[in-house]
């Protein structure tokens, strides 16, 4: 599309389905890189990818040729596909449905991506849970527990 000019950035979160801990640091480096890759290929800019033992943050400069939801559709299809392909052949890797998805300005761009990359001493004292229910209440995003990620 010539003539047309965006800064947009999105960190999205998702979990694994069942909330269970299958994302060991093995996997976890190899799964962020090929993320990367897949952001990448569809021209977007990924500022950053990193995450916990059952859930992911990636956080892009939005193209402005493909919806936050077409981009996750992509990523979560691809990388469960990489994964069961790769690392769990005897059973099935799923992500749980649906991500959340938050918008930051340009002058945000660093604290967010030092955030993402201090997934694991973050997760020390937060749980998934509460750090998920943080970025709905700081976001104003009305919710219904119900069609909240399964926290178990």
């Amino acid at each position: 599309m010539p003539n047309t000019y965006s800064q947009i950035n999105i960190q999205c979160i998702f979990a694994v389905k069942g909330r269970k801990y299958l994302l060991t640091k093995d996997i976890r480096t190899e799964l962020f890189k090929y993320m990367h890759g897949i952001l990448k290929n569809d021209n977007t800019y990924p500022l950053a990818v990193n995450g916990w033992k059952d859930h992911i943050h990636v956080f892009f400069e939005l193209s402005p040729k493909m919806s936050i939801a077409d981009h996750m559709m992509k990523l979560k299809s691809s990388s469960s596909k990489w994964l069961n392909d790769h690392y769990f052949k005897s059973r099935e890797f799923k992500w749980q449905e649906g991500y959340g998805a938050f918008s930051y300005s340009k002058s945000q761009r660093s604290n967010v991506i030092n955030y993402i990359q201090n997934q694991e001493e973050h997760h020390r004292n937060v749980s998934f849970r509460e750090e998920y229910l943080g970025f709905l209440e700081k976001f104003d995003v009305d919710y219904d527990e119900r069609y909240l990620f399964d926290f178990y």
